[in-house]
């Protein structure tokens, strides 16, 4: 048995199967995503879980599609959901498969079914057995015809598979027991007709079987020995052990269903519906738009594949929902990034700055820390003409402003200490330049290398400038809570995304490639984003400096 790295009730129960020889062969897991919409950060504690258990036990995880409703699934939904899952640094190598599969033989286990007596087709609508089906307090009604004789029954579902009936007009049933406490346990619907074409076998078929009917038999095809499900599928556990013992699976050979709590994000959507309708509705730029909490949009946005590794590790696996703060998630993420990101300086909101007593035309190359972690050292080009941000400076500044203001001093990251000598205003009022004078001595291995002044702030030098389009990321929804209302968009927040297209940026980030992480000193985490080309460069913002969340909350 392998060391594992975090004790949890699903891995307390694989050691007491791997204990008691239940599993020879391994432990073998799987991740099955329907292919109807991009995942998102729950679906990433799935694929971490599952994957990782796998890993955990020297065993195997598939990766299977649960391609079995054609009326909502995509190509391009399977291609994003593999990218996703590489990302998080997780491989299924030659064990991808899909529901559609095991079309055949799902068809000829419901056929089997039906030859024992324990499957009916049934002529209601959809409404009408949601009618028969009775409540939590009251039993079932059965349907008129679940006493159908097997050969009838076997006649209709050859008929439904020849196509021979529109949808909906019949279903295929287990018949199970209308009196159970348990509803999903109430003669469950496994076969529907939908004449819709699928998107890998085209239109060979026409009857569709339900998740509740392919799930354990694909589990058990493959092999499956712990099929890890959210708490939503517990209730559906007795019907998945009931066919399973129905069809005569072995029991040493049954996968055993195991279910925990999903993951929900403080601030996040997380209904498929609901990112669906932000998507379509125009109200994001896509489904790797990075305030969607997509793991492609968790991509995009700069959030290294190890911080949501971390995260999920940190979070780990509960019998019971509850709500992770998102701020627990951006801590992952800044961890990550102050170990790795390479720190350069940037302006977003730039103010020229002109030191007056530096010689004209003249460049100097200044040495600056790349990573207080990794080392390495890169050269920065100063000059007289320079900027500053704006938040940097100002005029009528509190006792307490340590900043540059008239007549005082800071210290240029870096660099020297300069003093601020004029202010230069255009004919509204608006500050265009900061006239300024800088005291050589005052550079790093200079006479007055060691004067101190209480601010420091950065700065890029404006001949060297690269002009950058900044985006800056707030949470989609004005209040955390108001994602679970149905009229959820009407909660959307206004200003979730501020784009700034004039920032300026050291020249050493010119020609990255996308994905690639900064911090910019004191203003936060950046990544280039996709949409940069040589001429135009992107930045993201991923996450502020200030870390709100702690072990001791």
């Amino acid at each position: 048995m392998a060391e594992v790295k975090t004790s949890n009730f699903i891995r307390n129960i694989i050691d007491e199967d791997l204990r008691e020889g239940r599993h020879s062969s391994g432990i073998h897991t799987r991740f099955p995503p329907e292919p109807n919409g991009y995942l998102h950060v729950g679906h990433a504690k799935s694929i971490c879980l599952n994957f990782g258990v796998a890993e955990d036990y020297h065993g195997l995880c598939n990766l299977r599609f649960d391609d079995t409703n054609p009326t909502k699934e995509d190509v391009e939904y399977v291609d994003s959901i593999q990218e996703d899952i590489r990302w998080l640094g997780f491989s299924w190598a030659d064990r991808l498969f899909y529901a559609s599969d095991y079309f055949e033989r799902m068809y000829e286990y419901a056929v089997e079914l039906i030859k024992k007596g324990l499957a009916y087709v049934d002529d209601l609508s959809a409404d009408e057995i949601r009618a028969h089906r009775g409540t939590l307090t009251e039993p079932g009604r059965e349907s008129p015809y679940r006493n159908r004789s097997v050969e009838e029954n076997l006649d209709l579902f050859t008929r439904m598979r020849a196509g021979e009936f529109p949808d909906g007009a019949r279903v295929l049933r287990a018949k199970i027991d209308m009196t159970s406490p348990n509803l999903v346990m109430r003669d469950t619907v496994i076969y529907r007709i939908a004449h819709v074409s699928h998107h890998r076998t085209g239109d060979a078929w026409c009857i569709y079987p339900m998740y509740d009917f392919a799930h354990p038999l694909s589990d058990a095809i493959e092999g499956i020995t712990h099929s890890l499900c959210t708490l939503e599928f517990e209730e559906h556990r007795p019907f998945y052990d009931w066919l399973l013992e129905s069809l005569g699976f072995p029991t040493g050979a049954r996968p055993r269903q195991i279910e925990f709590a999903r993951l929900n994000l403080s601030g996040a959507i997380t209904s498929k519906r609901k990112l669906r309708e932000l998507v379509e509705g125009g109200h994001v730029r896509g489904w790797d738009d990075p305030r969607m909490p997509t793991i492609s949009g968790m991509r995009r946005r700069g959030y290294p594949p190890a911080a949501v590794r971390a995260f999920c590790e940190e979070i780990g696996v509960a019998k019971s929902n509850s709500t992770v703060d998102n701020a627990m998630l951006e801590h992952s993420v800044r961890d990550e990034l102050n170990q790795n990101a390479p720190r350069v300086m940037a302006v977003l909101r730039p103010v020229k700055l002109v030191l007056t007593n530096y010689p004209e035309g003249e460049t100097e190359y200044l040495v600056a820390e790349n990573s207080p972690t990794h080392g390495g050292q890169r050269y920065v080009p100063f000059g007289r003409e320079l900027y500053i941000d704006r938040e940097d400076f100002m005029e009528d500044a509190p006792k307490k402003f340590f900043r540059l203001k008239p007549g005082g001093e800071v210290r240029l990251k870096h660099a020297y200490i300069i003093k601020c000598e004029e202010v230069v205003k255009d004919a509204a009022g608006e500050i265009t330049e900061l006239r300024c004078t800088y005291d050589p001595e005052t550079r790093s291995g200079g006479a007055a290398a060691n004067r101190k002044v209480k601010g420091t702030i950065q700065w890029v030098a404006a001949e060297h400038a690269l002009t950058a389009e900044v985006r800056l990321y707030e949470s989609l929804l004005r209040d955390a809570s108001e994602g679970e209302e149905e009229h959820f968009i009407d909660a959307l927040n206004p200003h979730s995304l501020e784009i700034l297209t004039d920032a300026k940026i050291e020249p050493s980030v010119r020609l990255t490639a996308a994905g690639t992480s900064y911090q910019f000193l004191r203003v936060g985490y950046f990544a280039v984003d996709p949409d940069t080309t040589p001429d135009h460069i992107v930045f993201n913002r991923v996450v502020g400096l200030k870390d709100s969340w702690s072990k001791a909350k």
